[in-house]
């Protein structure tokens, strides 16, 4: 898998956590305890920020993850981070969710049980509420309208793929 420091950036990865060969991580990038990171997924540390993921928490295919100057990404534990999102020195509280197609962009924050809907813009110093549905583009909040279930059941779905994967996946050409 390719992994890079930078400079003397250099990423710091727990061992129980899964990096798929085709993710690329860069620079400054933590990630937590069986923490997964998916195919063609992106994590470039650089910039004069950090990214930091949390403990059991996926970040799927093709999802590119930056930072921008005095402002890390964040992203809490058991959160879902969807397919082709792109999250860029912004804050994912703990038990969130992030759709796929999804932006999260600088400063923002999602809070614990939150869900950024497919495809929405969350758009600079924007706040999603615990609990709250962040749907469109820019994104329209919706208080209390978020499917804890849905972020639970996504977030055991990718630990139990990322605890299988290491031992069962193999390369056949």
């Amino acid at each position: 898998m390719p992994i890079y420091a930078l400079g003397d950036w250099e990423p710091t990865i727990e061992p129980t956590a899964f990096v798929h060969p085709d993710a690329v991580v860069i620079g400054d990038v933590r990630i937590g305890p069986e923490a997964s990171i998916w195919p063609g997924a992106v994590l470039r540390g650089d910039g004069g920020g950090y990214i930091e993921i949390g403990a059991q928490t996926s970040i799927q295919d093709n999802s590119v993850l930056h930072t921008v100057p005095g402002s890390p990404t964040v992203v809490g534990e058991r959160c879902v981070i969807g397919h082709i999102v792109h999250l860029e020195g912004c804050t994912i509280e703990d038990g969130a969710m992030v759709g796929n197609a999804a932006q999260v962009l600088h400063r923002s924050v999602v809070r614990s049980g939150a869900i950024v809907a497919a495809n929405s813009v969350v758009l600079y110093d924007v706040e999603v509420p615990a609990g709250a549905l962040a749907v469109g583009s820019p994104a329209v909040i919706k208080e209390g309208r978020a499917n804890r279930e849905a972020i639970e059941l996504g977030a055991l779905s990718y630990l139990e793929r990322a605890r299988t994967y290491p031992t069962t996946m193999r390369r056949l050409g």
